[in-house]
């Protein structure tokens, strides 16, 4: 009997070994793997120099203090703990203490049974059954010139493999670690000996995982409810903020799979913290936006701000202290539309040479009021409007311009231009080009090279003498000229200069040095402005060949005298002429032929020295035998048009007009005769 009970309990206690082997075996495994993950992570968040997250709240490897939490774990963690002992033919330095009732003393204190704690940096202690058992970590031997210690580490690393840490990429051969599998039995044997650092690693981390299954055990099911929920919005959360790689993923699957282990849910030792969008500086103050612009005016800028929005389109930076353009000055809003630099202090050399080129859609700039002596180069071809008035230009050459197949508008006015430094094929490129102004330059002649789509052309204060007869060669479709303000007299402009444009319509001669009406205007005229000239004459006949007629008359302030305008001045524009300006001359009667002006609309005779008007002078009364058998009925029976005339300033007294000399007129508010002059 007593030779059976005997085989018994020798066969309890051989399946008690193996057991307890295999479960430690088992344990081993997987602390193993999960030491090896953490090492990796630590190493690859050295590189990222985030702040370090306490996995738990370990307690400090000082000396024992009574702030020591002591926790108890069970049977399955001395197993581990005594697999440590002479484990790589090394032998653990213990102090055994005695202890009563399974307690044990350390330093005074008294440590419940199976307690863990750090009494000094480096050594881990656990209290079994009243003895204390303590492990100091273990350090390989290096074979490297220079070694040093990391913070918060025990052992000391080569100089070169500390500086490796600070990478934050985990190389392929390491993704195989990482992928979560169970190490193969030969991976634990070509793994001879654990370091002292991972047995104490490991040790706090099952000290942690047993204090972590007893709180989840007494919240229950609902807890654990809880930590899935919470662990599916840290997946939810993490995916859609983290982007994942290869390295990323194989993390997150390690990580989330020691979790599921354990049954609880614990915060990584290292939470990746996403990295927000790198943002542009706020807009300085005096700025405004809306919807696709951004407004700096008078804002005290020194330079263009970085600004990053794909959807602007329209940039107003007038009036600041801006001087330089670089080539990166409008990365961040690439589909700009309309900008207006006008009023700064932007210099030539300041802008750079492919400071416009990334703006693709770009169709009107802004330059006015600036210190640039030549238009910036590498403009887009997509532009259509070019403003660079009152700035220092003395030079358009050939190549100044190219490539602006698409440009409608140029405007470089208060300049240094003229004939001299502007090349006869500066303005070849421009084959869209429609509104050119070169007003207050130096120009003593037309510019050469006009584009043939030009429609209309602005010259006024220039010091230009001559209007050549090839001047216009080539522009057919010039509707507008505008020349006033030079210095050009009625010989100097040539017979055949614009006598055969069929477009122009519009020329402005005011402020110039012409004594009479010119001879041979175009045939399409209809405005003709000649105010603030010396004209003391109308020729016969000078608006006679025009069709459908001159419209419009302006020759205030001139010299006309009552000889100076015959009675077929105005031949030609009788059944045409709207508006006709005489004000501020010397005329001492209402001119002839006024009367016959069926559509005239706005008549202004003030500032003159008429002294009365006679009855039929401006309104005709009655028609006789000779315009009855010439003129249709209808053309008899129309009614004058005329709607406001002025007669002030002159010497008329008002007591002595006829009855009739405005009869004409539907309105007598419409005629001005107060004041008048006394002589």
């Amino acid at each position: 009997m007593q030779a059976t009970s005997l085989v018994y309990y020798f066969l309890l206690v051989s399946l008690c070994i193996d057991f307890s082997q295999n479960e430690t075996g088992a344990l081993v495994r997987r602390q193993r793997r999960r030491m090896r993950y953490r090492g990796l992570r630590k190493s690859s968040s050295a590189g990222r120099r985030f702040p370090r997250q306490p996995r738990t709240k370990l307690p400090a490897p000082v000396a024992v203090v009574p702030s020591i939490p002591l926790i108890n774990i069970d049977d399955g963690v001395m197993g581990v703990f005594d697999s440590f002992i002479g484990l790589g033919g090394q032998e653990s330095s213990y102090s055994v203490l005695p202890g009563k009732k399974g307690h044990c003393t350390a330093n005074g204190m008294i440590m419940y049974d199976k307690a863990v704690w750090s009494p000094k940096p480096c050594i881990t202690c656990l209290c079994s059954k009243g003895e204390v058992i303590c492990d100091t970590t273990m350090c390989h031997p290096l074979k490297c010139p220079q070694t040093i210690i990391p913070a918060g580490e025990c052992c000391p690393v080569c100089s070169d493999t500390a500086s490796s840490l600070d990478s934050n990429i985990i190389s392929l051969d390491d993704v195989s670690e990482l992928s979560g599998d169970s190490p193969e039995p030969n991976d634990l044997d070509s793994a001879n000996v654990l370091s002292s650092a991972e047995k104490d690693e490991l040790l706090r981390t099952e000290a942690v995982e047993f204090k972590e299954k007893e709180v989840h055990k007494k919240d229950g099911k609902k807890r654990r409810r809880k930590g899935k929920k919470n662990r599916q919005k840290y997946k939810a959360y993490h995916r859609e903020k983290q982007p994942i790689t290869r390295k990323g993923a194989a993390e997150e699957e390690i990580q989330y799979e020691s979790d599921e282990d354990d049954g609880t849910f614990r915060m990584p030792s290292h939470f990746p913290i996403p990295v927000p969008p790198i943002e542009a500086p706020p807009l300085p103050s005096g700025c405004s936006t809306s919807d696709t612009t951004v407004s700096c005016i008078n804002a005290k800028l020194t330079q263009i701000p970085p600004i990053s929005d794909p959807d602007l389109t329209s940039l107003d930076l007038t009036g600041n202290s801006i001087t330089t353009i670089s080539d990166e000055a409008f990365n961040g809003i690439p589909n700009l539309e309309w900008i207006d630099l006008s009023k700064n202090n932007i210099t030539s050399p300041g802008i750079g040479p492919q400071a416009f080129k990334i703006l693709k859609k770009l169709k009107r700039l802004y330059l006015d009021g600036n210190m640039l002596v030549h238009i910036p180069s590498e403009l887009p071809s997509t532009l259509e409007e070019i403003k660079i008035n009152d700035n220092h230009l003395h030079a358009i050459d050939e190549d100044s311009l190219q490539d602006l197949k698409n440009l409608v508008t140029l405007e470089l006015e208060g300049n240094k231009l003229s004939e001299a430094n502007v090349s006869p094929l500066a303005f070849y490129p421009l084959k869209s080009l429609s509104y050119l102004r070169l007003g207050r330059n130096k120009f003593r002649i037309i510019p050469q090279g006009l584009p043939a789509t030009l429609e209309e052309l602005y010259l006024e204060n220039n010091q230009i003498e001559e209007v050549s007869e090839i001047c216009f060669n080539h522009t057919r479709n010039i509707n507008v000229i505008v020349l006033k303000h030079n210095k050009l007299e009625e010989h100097r402009i040539a017979p055949l200069a614009w006598i055969n444009q069929e477009n122009l319509e519009s020329i402005d001669l005011s402020y110039n040095k012409l004594y009479h009406v010119p001879s041979y205007l175009p045939k399409s005229l209809l405005h003709l402005i000649l105010i603030g000239n010396q004209i003391e004459r109308i020729p016969g006949y000078v608006f006679g060949h025009m069709k459908p007629g001159l419209e419009y008359l302006y020759l205030s302030f001139n010299k006309l005298t009552d000889d100076g305008i015959d009675p077929v001045s105005f031949f030609g524009a009788y059944h045409s002429l709207r508006e006709l300006f005489l004000d501020h001359n010397e005329l001492k009667s209402v001119p002839f032929g006024i009367d016959e002006m069926r559509k005239l609309r706005f008549l202004r005779l003030n500032n003159n020295k008429i002294r009365t008007v006679p009855p039929e002078r401006i309104c005709r009364t009655h028609v006789n035998d000779d315009d009855a058998h010439e003129n249709s009925e209808e053309e008899e029976n129309e009614e004058s048009r005329l709607e406001h005339v002025h007669l002030e300033n002159n010497y008329i007294n008002t007591r002595q007009l006829s009855p009739h000399a405005f009869s004409c007129i539907r309105s007598y508010c419409s005629v001005v005769l107060k004041p008048q002059k006394i002589k």
